[in-house]
């Protein structure tokens, strides 16, 4: 009897071991994926603002289906994403962007940022007004098989109207 309860207590032990070895390897999987997915992201958007360069988002980073959640509609396809955020670079020569944080789990990501830079030109059709911006927000992105899906920004309306003299 003391010989079969040894055993099953072995088996038992065992068995928790394996499945516990099973359930960290799916956490390590998802926990590089969701890191190659902030680097990814990072990467892009850093050359974005850096280089001014729009063309920048295109299919090796970004879904064909890309969208932008905004308060009158989502714009959803790479062209419409890349034209609203180029209203971003065309408004703010010297736009500097920065990520405060990044993190993500699963195909989420959450990034809080900085934007700073002198409205000296167009934007979403509100022509230049000379004066200097600086905003942080935050941003939810859905990530789908390692390329943006979509985006959603988060920052203080009144503080930006104000900032550019609008309010």
């Amino acid at each position: 009897m003391k010989k079969l309860l040894f055993i099953v207590s072995i088996l038992l032990i065992v068995s928790c071991n394996q499945q516990a070895s099973e359930e960290c390897q799916t956490l390590e999987t998802a926990n590089a994926q969701i890191q190659n997915d902030i680097k990814t992201y990072k990467t892009v958007w850093d050359k974005v603002f850096l280089e001014r360069d729009i063309n920048l988002i295109n299919s090796d980073s970004f879904d064909e289906n890309v969208s932008v959640v905004t308060a009158t509609g989502n714009l959803t396809g790479i062209d419409a994403f890349k034209g609203y955020y180029n209203n971003y670079l065309t408004g703010f020569s010297d736009a500097e962007f920065t990520f405060v944080n990044i993190f993500g789990q699963g195909d989420n990501i959450v990034k809080h940022w900085n934007f700073k830079g002198t409205h000296d030109g167009e934007m979403f059709g509100i022509p230049a007004t000379g004066n200097k911006l600086d905003i942080s927000g935050t941003t939810i992105v859905k990530m789908k098989d390692g390329k943006i899906l979509q985006e959603q920004d988060f920052f203080d309306n009144h503080s930006f109207l104000s900032q550019l003299g609008l309010l």
